[in-house]
């Protein structure tokens, strides 16, 4: 792939399309059964391998997906955030993951405002959503935090459709009176 696609800088963090590099700390991600308990759970190399080259293969055939957040400081991959529809998802989602290691440093709400942003002005969606497991606090926080409100249970496609889900989100009116808070 030559095109390199958008990249997004916050202060702290660098969100661009995934790179070969950012295969190892994905794998130790999905590797962590507690970070991917929420996420459909912790794979081996080979199964980390085959989930992380959906994002590409959504840049490459969507033109969006999410993006790899780096830290500036130190030019680490700390997870992934941004917009995402498989075919069948309950709406138009920013969805998110972080490396075990970035937990607690507010790295999820730093590049959610920026994708959301993105999202909206790029991508010309009117809502945005967020799936959460109704037992992920943390990812309750970040919505919360992003000024999302609970809409209810949803319901994911198969294979998922087993995994229970509450469908958080906010229109773009709502996301250009929510964003005042992080000028």
């Amino acid at each position: 792939m030559t095109d390199h696609g958008p990249v997004l800088e916050t202060e702290r963090l660098i969100l661009r399309l995934p790179r070969i590099e950012d295969f190892p700390r994905y794998a130790e991600l999905l590797a962590d059964e507690e970070a991917c308990r929420y996420i459909g759970g912790h794979q081996p190399a080979g199964g980390a391998w085959r989930r992380f080259l959906q994002m590409p293969g959504a840049w490459a055939l969507q033109g969006f997906a999410m993006f790899s957040v780096i830290e500036k400081d130190s030019g680490r991959w700390v997870g992934q955030m941004g917009p995402w529809q498989p075919f069948g998802w309950p709406g138009t989602e920013i969805g998110y993951a972080f490396h075990r290691d970035a937990w607690g440093r507010g790295y999820a709400t730093e590049s959610a405002v920026a994708a959301i942003d993105w999202a909206f002005a790029q991508l010309g969606w009117d809502e945005i959503i967020h799936c959460i497991d109704p037992d992920n606090l943390a990812s309750q926080q970040v919505a919360q935090r992003l000024g999302s409100s609970l809409r209810g249970p949803g319901q994911l496609p198969a294979p998922f459709d087993g995994a229970r889900v509450d469908v958080w989100g906010q229109t773009r009116a709502q996301w250009q009176h929510n964003r005042t808070r992080f000028a």
